[in-house]
C-alpha cells in the first residue's frame, strides 16, 4: 500500500506527472483570504471565484461540513476546495477543525482522483488556521486516499 510522501515546497506547485488534484481545507463560512487559500488565490482566481459563488449559492446547492468542490485550474490540475472547519476561530466548541467533516471529504476527494487517474497534493489541511493536529488528520488521509492505492504528497512549506 502506497503512504504519504512528505516533501518540502508549495502546493500550489504539486510534483509529478500525470494529473493532480490539489486538496485544502475551507470554512463553512465562506470567508477565503487567510492561510493556504492566499497562495491558491495568486496562483489561480478559479478555486476562490468557484467557493464564493457555492457558498453565495449555499440555499441550492451542498454548501456544507464535508462537501467538497472541485475547480479545474489547468489541463492536468484540478484543486479541491474541501469544507472542514466550522466557522474561523477557535471558541467554546473548541478548534474550528471538524475531523468527521474532512473524513467525509477525503471520501469524495478519493473518488474524484480515481476517476482521473490523480495523484493528491495538500498542505498539512486543518493543522494552520483550522487548529486541528497532524496526529488526527494524517490517519483519515492514509485510510480515505493512501489505503486506495493513490499517491499521496504533504507539502511543508518553508
Amino acid at each position: 500500500m502506497p503512504g504519504i510522501t512528505y516533501v518540502r515546497g508549495d502546493a500550489t506547485s504539486p510534483q509529478g506527472k500525470g494529473v493532480k488534484l490539489i486538496v485544502h481545507c475551507c470554512n463553512d463560512l465562506g470567508g477565503w483570504g487567510k492561510g493556504f487559500v492566499l497562495a491558491l488565490s495568486r496562483r489561480w482566481p478559479g478555486p476562490e471565484a468557484a467557493y464564493r459563488r457555492w457558498h453565495r449559492e449555499r440555499a441550492h446547492n451542498d454548501f456544507a461540513l464535508g462537501a467538497v468542490q472541485f475547480v479545474q485550474v489547468e489541463p492536468y490540475v484540478w484543486v479541491a476546495n474541501l469544507i472542514g472547519q466550522r466557522g474561523v476561530r477557535t471558541g467554546s466548541k473548541g478548534v474550528p477543525v471538524r475531523y468527521e467533516a474532512l473524513g467525509t471529504g477525503l471520501e469524495k476527494v478519493a473518488e474524484k482522483a480515481v476517476e482521473l487517474g490523480a495523484s493528491v497534493h495538500m498542505p498539512r489541511m486543518g493543522c494552520g488556521l483550522a487548529g486541528g493536529t497532524w496526529s488526527r488528520v494524517e490517519p483519515l488521509v492514509t485510510g480515505r486516499l493512501a489505503a486506495r492505492g493513490l499517491a499521496v504528497t504533504v507539502y511543508d512549506h518553508g
